[in-house]
This record gives structure tokens, sequence and C-alpha cells, in this order.
């Protein structure tokens, strides 16, 4: 049997996802089925056909479409087809509840005015707990069915019909949250456009992105987006990549520059070649990780499930405790013990509790989306919060990872043009910081003429400039070619620098090459000092180098000359102390990463930043860091109040049974309240201002 994965509309709440679960699983034509409440996912082993799905699913207007299939609907909560029986069965009671007001009677025709604005608001529910009561299975629709049944018996059809709207009221807000928290997800889908223009034979033709194949030639307009990855090919252009990367500056793009799809095109025409399908471009993938992430369960969510599990059981007891024991151990009136009993029940609904977890985790992980970061689950947002260190690799991490000119001492004019056509032909990283400064000052190295170039093994070249032999390389050769050194290379090697010497019959121009800084390191480690947590760097460069890097930086302790064993060793033995978090470039330090309690790799988009670590920054940048810190912490706060909203509400409300002060209107009020509360909550995380975020 096949597997296959749907995404799907209008579930209401975690417990509907569980019946639905259920009811696929009893399909003849279903294997195996896993509903995924999070993500809004399901994934079917077997043979069943969408009108099946949605049949299993139409005690909750479950709607089922195609995995691949990206079109977003957005309607406003008032507008839902599905909300419209609410609607009708609150205009129903308001008039009934009127019409016997200003009558001042009491007549059968109200009672049916009640009766029918329960059933028509109330007959998805009634489905459902019908059929958990046959099975003995007791969740928030079966507690509410027998609530409004007791009510409807003892005579309050008023109460009765409004638990019911209420409820339904109550049901669509914890829809309508999740909905929320899942816009991220809605909001990555909207990046890419649906369609693009392919040119064959320099003829347009707009295609749909799902037939569009790798090789085909996207021509891509400025003001518009890119539906597919690909590689310029031909034109030049800035384009804004914010949507996957998190950068907020735009990039260049030229001739052999990759493309991301749901990216922006800001000024010139830019022919792509396309080099991946619609299902594996960079933005599916995100997609993907983020869906993942969000359905992965945080240890604190699934505490609350077994909770949930107990709790249900409990209430049942205490209601029927409050319903019996009463009026038979103290002869009060049953009328009023069974009404307060059937307030237990509404009470006992855990849906706040439920939702308390995973609707704060959707919304911090599609937060995190949104500005360039990747969280592969709840567990791992948890874990964040509870760091006490954090080590650092320290070259393409806390460096930028490719040496770039630092200083410039020169002797003579024209000295940085001579160094640079030496180089000119060398892709040695070195050759390549001393070409970038040349292009930084617009020399024109290109046109000038080598004559009898001649590599110089592990020292330098040489080469003749204008009939005279130029030498560009280390210190060493020019000591032994007879050159007086000057302070200054010693001064420069101090400092921690690759120094790099041109010269004909003298020294002409001093190079000071170093893999440097990133802008943002020093503010970003000080400000992680701020939140308490201790800093290391842990590199294979030589000690002198890496000291030289953790003072500028104020990192609290320099580890050197280590290989990937040695890396992961010091892991290893930091988790005996403390919770420890790895930064790395996700190659080298991929066993570190994977050990540690929470691995952050480094990469702009890459494969292996997506794939080897626990938390994947789409654009080097380290500001994401503290970010990640703090919306972490804020996230296990939000989770923690929420679970304490919800039990305590409703255990507020639960000892008003005590003085007899409990009636159903205060039973389903503090059920709505509570869900209003945890959902409010939870969409704090959706603020960028309170997380000092910075691209």
């Amino acid at each position: 049997m096949s597997e296959k994965t749907y995404r799907i509309q209008n579930l209401s709440c975690a417990n509907c996802a569980k019946t639905y679960e259920e009811n696929l699983n009893r399909l003849n034509s279903v294997e195996e089925a896993k509903v995924d409440f999070n993500s809004a996912k399901i994934y079917i082993t077997g043979d069943a056909t969408i009108e099946e799905l949605e049949q299993a699913g139409a005690f909750d207007n479950i709607k089922v479409r195609d995995v691949q299939d990206l079109t977003v609907t957005h309607e406003k909560f008032w507008k839902k087809k599905e909300n419209y029986p609410v609607y009708i069965s609150a205009l129903l009671l308001i008039v009934t509840v009127l019409t016997s007001y200003f009558s001042g009677q009491d007549s059968h025709l109200f009672t049916i005015g009640y009766l029918l604005s329960i059933i028509i608001g109330g007959y998805s529910l009634f489905i459902a707990g019908f059929k958990n009561l046959v099975r003995l299975k007791f969740d928030m629709n079966t507690l509410m069915t027998i609530a409004v049944i007791g009510a409807s018996l003892i005579g309050e059809w008023f109460e009765a019909a409004t638990v019911v709207i209420l409820f339904a009221v109550s049901e669509a807000l914890e829809r309508y949250s999740m909905d929320k928290a899942r816009a991220s997800i809605k909001h990555l889908m909207e990046l890419a456009p649906s369609e693009a223009i392919i040119v064959k034979d320099g003829i347009e033709v707009i295609k749909n992105v799902k037939d569009i194949l790798i090789g085909d030639v996207m021509r891509v307009k400025p003001g518009q987006k890119f539906a597919m990855d690909g590689t310029v090919i031909k034109g030049s252009s800035t384009v804004n990549q914010a949507s996957i990367t998190g950068e907020s500056k735009s990039v260049d793009k030229v001739n052999g520059d990759e493309v991301f799809a749901g990216t922006l095109n800001e000024e010139g025409v830019l022919e792509v070649e396309v080099t991946k399908l619609i299902e594996d471009t960079e933005l599916s993938k995100v997609i993907h990780l983020v869906e993942k992430a969000q359905s992965e369960r945080a240890s604190s969510e699934a505490l609350v499930d077994r909770f949930a599990k107990y709790y249900t059981p409990i209430i049942i007891l205490i209601s029927l405790l409050v319903m019996f024991a009463p009026p038979l151990l103290f002869n009060t009136p049953w009328h009023d013990s069974l009404y307060q009993g059937l307030a237990v029940l509404i009470i006992g609904c855990p849906c706040a509790l439920v939702i308390s977890t995973p609707v704060a985790i959707v919304t911090a992980i599609g937060n995190a989306a949104r500005h360039g970061v990747l969280i592969k689950g709840g567990i791992y947002l948890e874990e964040t919060a509870r760091i006490d260190a954090i080590a650092f690799d320290k070259t393409g991490t806390l460096t930028i990872g490719q040496p770039v000119v630092t200083d410039l001492v020169t002797f003579e004019d024209n000295a940085l043009i001579k160094a640079a056509a030496l180089e000119k032909n060398s892709q040695h990283p070195i050759a390549v910081a001393i070409l970038n400064e040349a292009d930084k000052e617009h020399l024109d190295y290109r046109n000038l003429e080598i004559n009898d170039f001649q590599s110089i093994t592990g020292k330098g070249v040489k080469g003749v400039i204008d009939n005279e032999t130029y030498y560009i390389g280390s210190p060493k050769l020019f000591k032994e070619l007879g050159f007086e050194i000057d302070d200054t290379v010693s001064q420069l090697q101090t400092e921690g620098k690759t120094v790099i010497i041109c010269g004909s019959d003298k020294i002409e121009v001093i190079i000071g090459v170093a893999d440097d800084l990133r802008s943002e390191s020093i503010s970003v480690l000080d400000d992680l000092k701020s939140l308490n947590i201790k800093t290391m760097m842990l590199t294979g460069d030589n000690h002198k180098t890496a000291q030289i890097i953790g003072d500028k930086c104020h990192i609290d302790e320099v580890k050197a000359e280590l290989m990937p064993a040695d890396k992961l060793k010091i892991i290893n033995e930091e988790q005996k102390r403390q919770k420890i978090m790895m930064v790395g470039d996700g190659v080298n330090d991929a066993p570190a990463l994977a050990s540690a309690n929470v691995g952050i790799a480094m990469g702009a988009g890459t494969d292996t930043a997506l794939e080897t670590a626990d938390i994947a920054l789409m654009s080097d940048n380290l500001n994401k860091i503290p970010y990640i810190i703090r919306l972490s912490k804020k996230t296990l706060t939000i989770i923690k109040q929420n679970i304490t909203f919800s039990l305590g509400i409703k255990l507020i409300a639960l000892l008003l049974v005590i003085p007899g002060w409990l009636t159903l209107w205060i039973a389903i009020f503090s059920d709505i309240g509570a869900t209003l509360i945890v959902t409010l909550n939870s969409m704090r995380l959706m603020k960028k201002r309170s997380l000092n975020i910075s691209e």
C-alpha cells in the first residue's frame, strides 16, 4: 500500500484530531493513519480516496487536499461556514428568550425554541458525544453531551442551550487560535508565485511551477519573485533574500550566482536556469522542516497529555460525587445537586489545558521561521531556555570564514596593483583576499602584464613587471632573499595576522591578512553575558591566534588546536556539569553539534545547515542567537502561565461547589475564559519588539 501525506482544514481541536485518527484507522482502505494536529496534516498508509478521508472527518467538517497544494485561503472568523449553525442557534435562542420575557408566559412553545437551538448548535457535538458514550470514551464532547442532556432533563432549557452555543464558540476560538499559530506556514507558502515565465527559443510561456523542469530557463523581471531555485545565466540585479535567509540587506546577483524561490528580484531582468523541482526548492525544505518541527512534541506537551488522560476521569468522579453525595448523605434537593454536578462536568472540559502547550510552541516556531531561524521541534525550544553555556567554533562562526586584508602598509605608489597582478591567477584564500582588496579600490591589475611568472613552493611567487623582477610571499621568503624585515611585520604577527610582503629590490608593501571577526560577534557575546550564559570557543587554530580572537570577543574560555573528536570530548565533559549549546558551521563540527544539548548550525540556506543541527540559522547572523534564547525563555514562561491559568481558573470554579454557588453560567464562562487567556497569552509570542530581534 502507498504512503501519502495530505493537508487538512477545519480541524477544531486536539481531541477532534484523535477522534479523526480513530475514524481513519477504522476505514478498510487504510492500513495506518496518523493525524498531526499542530501542522494540520495527515499521514496515510493505504489506498483511501479523498472522499473517504473527508467522510471520516465529516463530524468536524474536515476538508482534505494534496500536500503539494500550497494555495492558501483566508477567511475571517465570522465568515467561516462551519460557524453558521452557531449563529442560527444563537439567534434562535435570543428570539426565544426575548419572546418569553416580553410575553410573560411559560409555554411549551418556548421549550421547543430552546430545544431547536440546542439541536442546531450542538448537532456535531452530540454525534461525537453519543459515539464516545457507546465506546465508553470520555473526552470533552462526551462531557458536554452529558451536561447538556442532563440540564435539559431537569428543565434548565435556557442554560442547556447557552452551554451548547458557548461551547461551540469555544471550539471555534480554539480552531482559530491554531490557525493563527500556523500562520507562519501560510506566510511561507505564499512567498513563491505559483507560475513563472519560461523562455524557450526566445518565446515567453507562462507555466505552473508543477510543470517546470530542471534545465528550463526562467525570466524574472524587476519587482517579481523567483518561483523556483536556479542559477543566473544572464543579467545582473539585486535580490532581497530575507524570506529565505533572514538577511535584511539585498544581495548582488550576476552570472553563476544561485537564487532561491520566494526571494524578490529588485532591479534588473534575470534569466535563471532552474536547478531544482518545486518539491526540492529551499523554500519547500523550509516549509517541510517548520511543519515537522511544529508537529514534534515538547516534553511539557507530553506531560500535559498524560495529565489530561487522568484528569477527565477524575472530573467525572467529582461530578458524580457532587450529584449524588449531598442528597444521599445530607438530604439536600436533588435538582440543586444534579445541576451543580453538571456544571462540574463543563468545568472539566480540558480544552484550555490541551492547547496550552501546542499553541505556544507552534506560534514560537512560526515566529522564528519568519526571521530566518529554523527550530526543529518544541523540545529544542525548551532545551534552549535552560542553556547555561554556549560553545562557538571560530572559523566561519565567530569569524567571517575567509581571509580579508586588515592592514596595508605601502612604501611605493601602485604597490597593491603589482601585488594583485602577481596573485591574479591564484585561487589561494590569501590571494583572493588581496584581489578583493584591489577590486574594492578599483585597481586595474588584470591588464598589467606579467612575464616569466614562477611559483616558489610554499613561500610565494615571482614575475617580471616592466623589466623588473617582483616577489610576493611570506616574510620567510624575503629574509632568504636578504631583505631587512620591518618591525611592522612582527607587530602584525603578534596580532595573529598572516603577513604577505611584495617588492622588487626593496619592500614596497606589507599586507596584513586575517580571518576577521564578524561585525556582530562582540555585541552578541556581550549580550549573551547579560543573559548569564557562559561562553567558550572551540577551534582547531593555534593557541596564539585563538586567544587573540577570544580576547577581542570577551570569550570566557578559549580551547585551541582541537580536532573534531576533541571538540566532542569537551562537549561531553561540559554536559556533566551544565546544559551546553554548540554553534558551528555544520560540517567539521557535526559530532559536537549532534552531541550538545542543542546544536545550532550556521549557513545561508545550505543543505548541511538545514540537516545537521537542532536549530539552523538561514543567514550567517549571530544576532539570531540571543533572539533564540529570549524566544525560548519566553515560550517556556508562557507555557507555564498557560497551564497555571487553565488549571487555576477551573480550580476556583470548582471551589464554588462548596458554598453551592456554582452555576452552568460560571462553568461555561470559566471554560471559555481559560481558552481565551491561553490563546491570547500564546499570541504574545508573535511580537517582535519584546524579543530584541536584530536583523
